[in-house]
C-alpha cells in the first residue's frame, strides 16, 4: 500500500503547485533582487526565464499565464494612466505637448530608418518597433520626489510629455494591431480613424461621469475597487470589440479616472496593492517564459538588434530633450532632468513587443521575432539604469541650487521630540535636548512614550508614565517646561513618526540601539524605520558620560553637507551646545565644506570656540581616532540614502564606529531632507527604490571615463 502517491514530473501541470510556485517567486524574488541590485521588473522576467521551457522547464506557459498575463498588462497600462499628474500637464501644457511630440516623432523617425536599413525589417515591423523607442515610463519619478524637486518646471514638462508620447505610441500600436485584425481595403483606414475617435470620445466623456455618479452613491471600498476594475476592462473590451488593442482602452481609462482616484486615497492603495502583489508579477513572469537565452547568445542577430534598439532609444530621446531646451531657452540641467525622466522604457514597450510577437504573418513568421523580444529585455534593463542615474545626478544639482535659495528662509518654530523608553538613557537624552534647544522659544520640548497597541498590560502604561515623570523632573530642574505625550501605536517607530507629524516636530533625539544578537543591525530596526519614514533631523545618541563633562566636540562633516536643507540647523545646535558647555568645536571636512562652515560660524556664531581641519578621505574614519579622547564627543554628520550628501562610504559607518569608537561618546546626525521619504516596493516602479546608489556609482564611473577621454 502506497502511503504517499507522489511522483515528480516536469513541467509541473497541477494548478495547485503552479500557483504555489508563482506565489513563492513573487514572495522571495524581491528579497533576492534587492541584494543583487537588479530592477524588479527585470528580476521577475529573469525568474520567468529560469522556470520556463527555455530554462529549467519547471512550468509551462499555460492558460493561467495567458489570463493573468493579459490582466497584468491591462493593469500596468491602467496604473500608468492613473499615476499621470494631470495638474502638472495643464500647468505646462504647451511645453509638455512640444516635448511629447518631439519625443514621439524623433525616435520613431530615426527608428524607422535604422530598422529598415540596418535590421532589414519590413515597413510595418519597422513602424511597430520604432514606436517602442518612442514610448517611455516614469521609472525615475520617485527620485525627484525624494529630492523635493517634483514641482520643478522640467519635471512637470517631462510628466506631461509622457502622457502625450504614450498616447501616440499606443495609437500606433492599436493601428498596427487593427491592421491584422480586419480587411485592409480602401475604407479600412477611414473606418479605423472613425472608430478610434468615437471610442476615445465615448470613454473620455462617459467614464468620468459614470465614475462620479458611482462614487457619490457608494462608499464601500470593495464595491469601489470592483467598479474601477470593471471600467478598466470595459474600456479594454470596447477597444478589442472594434478590432483595436485593449491596452489603449485601459490606458485611457486610467487617464480619465485620474481625478476621481486621489493618489493618497485608500482606493488607490487597494488598486496598487492587488496589481503589485499578483497581476503585474504574474504578467512579468509570463513574459520571461517567452525569453530564450539560446537565441540571444546563439547567434549575433539578437545582440545586434538589442544594440540598435538601445542606441536609437537613447539617442532619440536626447535629441527630443535638446530641441525642447533650445526652443524654450531652458538650462542644461533642465534638459538633463527631462532626458533622465523620459528615457526609461518599460510598460508601453512591453505591451508593444507582446502585441507584435503574438501577430502571426501569412508566411507563418511573427511580426516581431524572438530577436526583438529578447532585445527588449536588454533595452528595458539599460534604459532603466541610465534613466535612474541621470535623473539622480540632475535632481541633485537642482536640489543643491535650491538649497542656496533656501538659506534665507524664515526660521520655523523649533519642537524637539525625545522618545523615552530606556530609563538608563533618559537623563542623557533630556540633558542633550536642554543644551541644544533654543532658549528663546517656550514649550519646544516634547517627551514621548509609545505603547504597542497589542493588548499590553497596565504595567507597560505605568512604566511609561514613570519614564515621562523622570524626564519632566530633569527639565523642571532647569526651569524648562516639558510636554508629556503617551501614544498607543502598532510599533515604536510608527508611534514616533505619527507623533512627529501631528505635533510638527523639527528634531528627534533617540538613544543608540544596543545589539541583541549577531544578526541584529548596528542602528536597529527602530532607527532604520524612523529614517525611512521621517524627513526631519534625527540624532542617534550614545553618551558614556554626563553631557556637561564633555571637554571637546569633534564634528566630522561629509562633502556637500552644506547643500542639505538642515545644514544651518545642525550647525546652530552644536554651536549652541559648545557655547553652553564652554567647550571647543573641532570641525573636520573637505576644503569646500570647510569654507561654508567658517563663513557661517563667523557670520552667526562668532562667540563659539572653533577649530577647522581637513578631512578629504571620508571613507576611513580611522584618521579621527587620534583626535577623539575619552572625554570628547564625536559627532558624525551622516545622510539618508539618496540625499545630496549621501556617499556609499556611509554603508561602512556602523563597522567603523563599532571598531574605532566603541569607547567614545557619540552622536550620528541625519539632517533635514528636502523631499519626502520614498520606500515603497512596487512592481509598477520597475526600478525599485533601493538601487539608486548602485546606479549612481555606475554613473560616476561613466562621467569620469568620458571626462578623461
Amino acid at each position: 500500500m502506497d502511503w504517499f502517491d507522489f511522483s515528480l514530473k516536469l513541467p509541473v501541470t497541477d494548478p495547485t503547485w503552479i500557483f504555489l510556485l508563482v506565489l513563492l517567486i513573487i514572495l522571495f524574488a524581491p528579497i533576492l533582487l534587492n541584494k543583487l541590485r537588479i530592477p524588479h521588473i527585470i528580476g521577475m522576467i529573469l525568474a520567468g526565464l529560469v522556470i520556463g521551457e527555455h530554462g529549467f522547464n519547471i512550468l509551462v506557459r499555460d492558460s493561467s499565464f495567458e489570463l493573468f498575463g493579459k490582466v497584468g498588462l491591462y493593469y500596468i497600462m491602467f496604473l500608468a494612466g492613473l499615476e499621470m499628474n494631470m495638474g502638472d500637464f495643464k500647468q505646462n501644457r504647451g511645453k509638455a505637448l512640444v516635448l511629447g511630440l518631439l519625443a514621439f516623432i524623433v525616435p520613431i523617425g530615426i527608428g524607422m530608418v535604422t530598422n529598415m536599413a540596418l535590421l532589414k525589417y519590413g515597413v510595418v515591423t519597422s513602424i511597430l518597433l520604432a514606436s517602442m523607442y518612442a514610448s517611455h515610463t516614469l521609472v525615475a519619478y520617485p527620485i525627484v520626489i525624494r529630492y523635493g524637486v517634483s514641482r520643478h518646471r522640467s519635471v512637470s514638462i517631462a510628466v506631461g510629455g509622457t502622457a502625450v508620447t504614450d498616447t501616440l505610441t499606443l495609437l500606433v500600436l492599436a493601428v498596427v494591431g487593427g491592421l491584422f485584425k480586419g480587411e485592409s481595403d480602401g475604407l479600412f483606414w477611414i473606418w479605423l480613424v472613425v472608430k478610434v475617435i468615437f471610442l476615445g470620445v465615448l470613454i473620455v466623456y462617459s467614464f468620468p461621469r459614470i465614475g462620479r455618479w458611482f462614487f457619490r452613491r457608494y462608499d464601500d471600498n470593495v464595491m469601489q475597487f470592483i467598479f474601477v476594475l470593471a471600467m478598466v476592462f470595459l474600456g479594454a473590451g470596447l477597444m478589442e470589440f472594434v478590432g483595436m488593442e485593449g491596452i489603449l482602452g485601459a490606458f485611457l481609462a486610467g487617464l480619465v479616472l485620474n481625478r476621481l482616484i486621489p493618489h493618497v486615497s485608500p482606493l488607490m492603495n487597494h488598486l496598487e496593492f492587488v496589481g503589485n502583489a499578483l497581476f503585474i508579477p504574474y504578467f512579468l513572469i509570463g513574459v520571461g517564459m517567452l525569453i530564450d537565452l539560446h537565441v540571444i547568445f546563439g547567434r549575433g542577430d539578437a545582440l545586434k538588434v538589442a544594440a540598435v534598439m538601445i542606441a536609437v532609444a537613447l539617442t532619440g530621446k536626447w535629441i527630443a530633450c535638446w530641441l525642447t531646451q533650445k526652443i524654450y531657452g531652458m538650462g542644461g540641467v533642465e534638459r538633463e532632468l527631462m532626458y533622465g525622466l523620459s528615457n526609461a522604457q518599460a510598460a508601453a514597450t512591453l505591451a508593444a513587443v507582446l502585441v507584435g510577437y503574438n501577430i502571426i504573418l501569412p508566411g507563418g513568421e511573427r511580426l516581431l521575432n524572438d530577436d526583438v523580444l529578447n532585445g527588449t529585455v536588454l533595452l528595458i534593463l539599460v534604459t532603466c539604469i541610465v534613466s535612474s542615474f541621470i535623473t539622480e545626478r540632475a535632481a541633485r544639482k537642482i536640489a543643491m541650487d535650491e538649497a542656496h535659495l533656501e538659506e534665507n528662509r524664515s526660521a520655523e518654530g523649533e519642537r524637539i521630540l525625545i522618545p523615552v523608553a530606556n530609563p538608563d538613557t533618559i537623563e542623557d537624552l533630556m540633558n542633550l535636548s536642554l543644551v541644544i534647544r533654543d532658549p528663546k522659544q517656550k514649550d519646544n520640548l516634547l517627551a514621548l512614550n509609545v505603547i504597542n497597541d497589542d493588548g499590553s498590560s497596565e504595567v507597560a502604561e505605568l512604566r511609561g508614565k514613570r519614564h515621562l515623570e523622570m524626564a519632566a523632573m530633569i527639565t523642571a530642574s532647569a526651569d524648562v517646561p516639558l510636554r508629556q505625550i503617551t501614544r498607543y501605536d502598532m510599533n515604536i517607530a510608527s508611534g514616533i513618526i505619527h507623533t512627529a507629524k501631528e505635533y510638527e516636530v523639527t528634531d528627534v533625539i533617540i538613544g543608540l540601539h544596543r545589539r541583541i544578537n549577531i544578526v541584529d543591525s548596528f542602528f536597529g530596526m527602530l532607527t532604520e524605520n524612523l529614517l525611512k519614514g521621517l524627513h526631519r533631523e534625527v540624532m542617534v545618541t550614545k553618551l558614556l558620560m554626563p553631557i556637561n563633562t564633555i571637554r571637546r566636540v569633534i564634528v566630522a562633516v561629509p562633502p556637500k553637507a552644506e547643500y542639505e536643507a538642515g545644514f544651518q540647523k545642525w550647525l546652530e545646535h552644536f554651536c549652541r551646545l559648545g557655547g553652553t558647555l564652554g567647550c571647543r568645536l573641532h570641525f573636520f571636512a573637505n576644503e569646500e565644506t570647510t569654507a561654508h562652515l567658517q563663513a557661517l560660524v563667523k557670520k552667526k556664531y562668532g562667540q563659539t570656540l572653533t577649530d577647522f581641519s581637513r578631512l578629504d578621505d571620508w571613507g576611513d574614519l580611522l584618521l579621527l581616532t587620534g583626535q577623539v579622547n575619552y572625554d570628547h564627543l564625536l559627532v558624525i554628520i551622516s545622510a539618508r540614502r539618496g540625499s545630496i550628501s549621501y556617499d556609499s562610504s556611509f554603508e561602512k559607518l556602523p563597522g567603523q564606529i563599532s571598531k574605532y569608537f566603541a569607547n567614545n561618546s557619540l552622536i550620528v546626525l541625519y539632517p533635514d531632507q528636502l523631499g519626502e521619504p520614498q520606500d515603497a516596493v512596487s512592481f509598477s516602479n520597475p526600478r525599485g527604490n533601493n538601487e539608486s546608489q548602485h546606479y549612481e556609482k555606475v554613473g560616476k564611473w561613466f562621467y569620469k571615463w568620458f571626462g578623461k577621454n
